[in-house]
């Protein structure tokens, strides 16, 4: 019974230092995804928003049309039916997005899933 005792106090320990080196790698890894993840969303987030269309320009003609009413008067109302609600993608462009987002959702899902392993 004494060799059957000393060999789960030694069994105890080996797997105590095992477990516990697992666990520190596991948690510094976590680390890192998390970080990494964090970085990769906000350079695709600024990639996100620079390939949003410019507001500003619909702005614009509507501040024109409305400069070109004051200096014609009321009667001279320009066709604002050229206006377009729509931008007219091309394919590419909204594949470059689809893919963006598309990105942008793992690597939000991703830094969850990390925070959820630092957690647990």
């Amino acid at each position: 019974k004494d060799d059957n005792s000393k060999f789960w106090t030694t069994y105890k320990k080996v797997s105590t230092e095992y477990d516990d080196d697992f666990l520190g790698r596991a948690n510094d890894d976590m680390g890192i995804i998390l970080t990494f993840a964090g970085l990769f969303s906000a350079v695709n987030s600024t990639f996100i928003v620079g390939m949003q269309p410019n507001p500003g320009d619909t702005t614009n003609a509507l501040l024109l049309y409305l400069i070109q009413i004051s200096v014609n008067g009321p009667n001279s109302v320009p066709d604002i039916n050229t206006l377009s609600s729509s931008t007219g993608y091309s394919s590419s462009i909204v594949w470059v997005q689809t893919l963006a987002y598309a990105s942008l959702s793992f690597s939000v899902l991703a830094a969850f899933g990390a925070v959820l392993g630092k957690q647990w």
